[in-house]
């Protein structure tokens, strides 16, 4: 068995350093067609870093070439491969830009926009990727409505809506925790003109309600009271537009409270006044 591993070994580095061998033959090469059927077979064989390293050497080459637009389509595709969604992102931007007559133009339109999903980060940080993503999908959308493509297209744009919703609430949800109670009820509210059709509406305007009542509750006397009517309108939205929500009830009970409390603040400044 040990010898079997050792002959084994001994095989591929032979192929290997023959393999080695031939590639920098080839890099040093001035015979260019050499070079790319060399680079086209790397790719093939999905040894997408040194065919890319190939396909660098020959660009200018062929350039202008009828054989430069196959090039350059693996080009980009090799680093897409390797994951650098930066580079590929902006080469299917080239490409269209060179080629914007090609038949795989609407290929590497849909490759150009779903780059900038791969490059959507987490919920946490910037999500400009996320947004450039939403955009160059809808785009793709617009121009090819029947491609084979365009449900995954509209996928990825509900993907990333609903990262830019959960954003969005994680902010919310971040202010109403600090005691920002007024920035918490208007990025709420926010939220649910900015996602009118998610399942989560109805717990985004709770969320306003009970900030907006927070943020009156804590409010001199003097802004109370209009600003537990602001809970009051807010409430009878929230009854007209989810009348079967099942936060309802906790809906009710904010109404409630405000209502109280401006009684309560109604009957100390009609006693102020008698006392006067």
């Amino acid at each position: 068995m040990r010898k079997f591993l050792l002959y084994f070994s001994v095989i591929a580095l032979i192929i290997s350093t023959s393999c080695n061998n031939e590639l920098r033959r080839i890099e040093k090469s001035n015979n260019f067609e050499k070079k790319l059927a060399y680079a086209d077979k790397l790719f093939q064989k999905k040894k997408y870093n040194t065919a890319q390293t190939l396909y660098q050497d020959l660009l200018q080459v062929y350039k202008g070439t009828e054989k430069f637009e196959g090039l350059y389509y693996n080009y980009a595709y090799c680093s897409y491969y390797v994951k650098d969604y930066v580079q590929a992102a902006f080469h299917f931007k080239n490409y269209l830009d060179i080629f914007p007559n090609s038949p795989r133009a609407m290929e590497i339109d849909y490759m150009q926009a779903y780059c900038y999903y791969k490059q959507s980060p987490k919920v946490s940080l910037d999500q400009t990727n996320t947004m450039k993503a939403i955009a160059a999908m809808q785009t793709f959308v617009n121009n090819y409505p029947n491609a084979e493509k365009a449900p995954e297209a509209n996928l990825v744009i509900e993907l990333c809506r609903r990262k830019l919703e959960k954003k969005e609430f994680t902010s919310a949800e971040l202010y109403y925790n600090l005691g920002f109670y007024k920035a918490a009820g208007i990025a709420f509210k926010n939220l649910m003109r900015n996602y009118p059709d998610s399942d989560k509406s109805d717990g985004y305007k709770i969320m306003a309600i009970r900030a907006y009542y927070n943020y009156a509750k804590n409010s001199v006397e003097d802004k109370q009271k209009e600003r537990y009517e602001t809970v009051i309108t807010e409430y009878m939205d929230f009854a007209d537009h989810y009348p079967n929500s099942k936060l309802k009830a906790d809906a009710e009970k904010f109404y409630t409270l405000a209502q109280n409390n401006i009684k309560s603040l109604d009957n100390e400044q009609n006693k102020a006044k008698s006392n006067q």
